[in-house]
């Protein structure tokens, strides 16, 4: 059994513990992580399924490191050889928070070679090539203690493989899938993005909607690990495919560029979803509908540029007019703006801080009447 960690951005931890509880694990939530233990098997599960999780990580050991000869010691008593192969490629990243041992070079290096002392030891070799699988180590520092820790995804979960040509800012499709997550959206209601811009939260709406896992389309640095035979990542993909749950729903992304709605239908081609998403050029102003209980949830124009925040503003205004002809319909607005309630003209039910990466948000939910009974059986959302 590993001692594992899903790293999640801050405000979307209980996300990630509800998500990795959904998968049948013990959790414990920290800051910007959960914990929870499991096998090779699970490695491969929760790289494929998690949905809202940055990345997952074997960790190694936790101690208190004042000085860089309690770095060295520690690390070295640590048994490396359990999972370090004789060719192991294994850079070590670093980081360090309000910590004596604040020089993250140094921190690295120390590591390294305690490391490779370790290695010595158990290969009988002083000299290490590093051709083999890649490992990634990482030694984060926080107020003095000393985590360490092996990265078993490669590239960030957010990187699902769909999405190659992005607009300036684009939406994690981690935060994207937070988002309906978040909210009461279910693919028995109506859901649409106003400001869909290249569709990452209808792309990541869709998967959820048909249970399709979201790692199914990309590879992953464990997947050339010897700790984890091929048989066990065909078998894990191969039961994510059989699990895909394939329903009868459509979703609406709208934008006023065409540009960026062309990278949205390439986008859903690429995520195998485009049978289930519409985009059209639309403005906000135009938007209407006939149907009832539906889902708008969306990420429209901060104004953090110079000159723009008058504009925002008047958009903030523009939805709160346009939104308030749909009586039965919830909201799900993320923004910048800390008046967002007051151009919107109403005041939210629940407001959530997250980050859009370094930009501080806050997720404004707007709660509508609940569907009738009949309306609501099938797909349960996930609430919180």
């Amino acid at each position: 059994m590993f001692d594992l960690i899903a790293t999640a951005t801050f405000g979307l931890e209980a996300v990630v513990a509800r998500e990795l509880e959904a998968l049948g694990y013990d959790v414990k939530v920290k800051d910007s992580k959960v914990e929870f233990k499991g096998d090779a098997k699970d490695i491969c599960r929760t790289n494929l399924w998690l949905r809202s999780a940055d990345r997952v990580l074997v960790k190694m050991g936790e101690f208190e490191a004042f000085t860089f000869d309690e770095l060295f010691e520690k690390t070295k008593a640590l048994p490396w050889e359990n999972i370090l192969p004789e060719d192991a490629c294994f850079p070590v990243l670093g980081k360090s928070v309000k910590s004596t041992l604040f020089s993250i070079s140094d921190c690295q290096a120390i590591v390294k070679k305690a490391i490779v002392e370790r290695l010595k030891t158990k290969y009988k070799k002083s000299w290490f090539e590093e051709s083999g699988p890649k490992y990634t180590i990482e030694v984060g520092l926080l107020k003095d203690v000393a985590t360490l820790t092996i990265d078993s995804s490669g590239a960030g979960l957010h990187k699902r493989g769909y999405r190659e040509l992005v607009s300036e800012a684009p939406l994690k499709e981690t935060l994207a899938a937070a988002l309906v997550q978040l909210s009461f959206w279910n693919p028995l209601r109506p859901l649409v993005d106003p400001f869909c811009g290249t569709g990452t939260i209808l792309i990541e709406a869709a998967l959820i909607g048909l249970n399709i896992a979201p790692g199914l389309k990309r590879k992953f640095d464990s997947m050339h690990w010897p700790q984890i035979p091929e048989k066990v990542w065909a078998t894990t993909f191969e039961e994510a495919r059989g699990a895909v749950n394939y329903s009868d729903f459509r979703l609406l992304g709208y934008d006023i560029d065409e540009r960026v709605l062309e990278t949205a239908r390439l986008s859903s081609i690429k995520a195998g979803v485009d049978k289930y998403i519409d985009f059209h050029k639309l403005s906000v102003a135009q938007f209407s509908s006939k149907r009832k209980y539906g889902c708008v949830i969306c990420n429209p124009p901060y104004g953090e540029r110079m000159g723009e925040a008058a504009e925002a503003e008047n958009l903030y205004r523009l939805m709160g007019e346009v939104f308030g002809n749909l009586d039965t319909w919830s909201f799900y607005v993320l923004t910048s703006n800390e008046k967002f309630e007051k151009f919107f003209a109403r005041r939210c039910d629940r407001k959530r801080k997250l980050y859009n990466g370094r930009i501080k948000v806050d997720y404004y939910q707007y709660h509508g009447p609940r569907p009738p009974k009949q309306e609501i059986t099938g797909t349960v959302p996930v609430v919180f």
